[in-house]
């Protein structure tokens, strides 16, 4: 051994790991009382001020990992459930825009859900964006009822002014039983305590604050938008030019031969 290498005593892994075909060394620690994600952050901004040598790189595991691909997940299942919910709206109003006004009653509802996982002190992880899915069929029934009532006032000859102040006041009062009912029944999901209820909490005060600011931004900024797009598809229908339309008569009179009763037949 000595002819061609240094034998000396030194520390090294006790056990061979790689991961992706390359050899990997596995760093594990838990996180108590922070995020996950913060305490993820802070290590990404010191890691980079540490020069690398070729070759190597890091990458997160566990529940960063998780973390990760659960948001990219959730994210588009977050926008297929709004394609889905406005194309149903399409095929029940047989509208393109009056869709659009229900659509926003759902960032109205995510201001209410992320003041209430502030105050809660609550982060904002795979549960709760769970809970964000779930308010995008709870707080679109509100305008869905408002918009539906304003559309069958002005059927029946009202102006869209007090269309919407009809179904305001008409409407009231099933939003708001629907809306206390649901934020109650969450209640006690909200202040559980026991074990594993941590990931049950954040859900719950997601819908209750989404619920909450719903139910009152939407009887202010759903009619509004309701107006703008009303005023909007007016003016487009007036703008549109009408193509004329010519009316043509000809008579085109052609001679033929006499018929048997001394008349000349003639053709318009």
């Amino acid at each position: 051994m000595s002819q061609f290498a240094t034998v000396k005593e030194s520390t090294g892994p006790s056990m061979l790991e790689r991961r992706d075909k390359s050899t990997s060394v596995t760093v594990q620690a838990q996180s108590v009382g922070r995020p996950t994600g913060t305490i993820a952050a802070e290590w990404e901004a010191s890691i980079q001020d540490i020069p690398k040598p070729v070759g190597v790189n890091y990458i997160w595991g566990g529940d960063m990992e998780n973390q990760s691909e659960g948001f990219g997940t959730l994210g588009i299942a977050l926008l297929i459930a709004i394609v889905l919910v406005y194309l149903i709206m399409v095929a029940l109003y047989d509208s393109f825009v009056y869709p659009f006004v229900v659509l926003f009653s759902i960032p109205l509802s995510i201001i209410g859900a992320l003041l209430a996982l502030a105050l809660t002190n609550n982060s904002l992880n795979i549960f709760t964006i769970l809970g964000l899915i779930m308010l995008i069929g709870l707080v679109a029934k509100n305008a869905i009822i408002l918009v539906d009532f304003t559309n069958q006032r002005k059927a029946e000859g009202e102006t869209t002014y007090n269309a919407l102040i009809q179904a305001n006041h008409a409407r009231l009062r099933p939003i708001l039983m629907t809306t206390i009912a649901m934020v109650i029944g969450m209640l006690p999901i909200a202040l559980a305590s026991g074990a594993g209820a941590e990931w049950k909490n954040g859900l719950a005060w997601v819908i209750i604050g989404g619920l909450l600011s719903s139910l009152f931004l939407t009887l202010i900024i759903v009619p509004v938008m309701y107006a703008i797009m009303d005023k909007l598809i007016a003016r487009f229908n007036k703008n549109k030019k009408q193509e004329p339309i010519e009316e043509l008569l000809v008579a085109d009179y052609q001679p033929r031969a006499l018929s048997e009763d001394g008349f000349t037949p003639t053709h318009i």
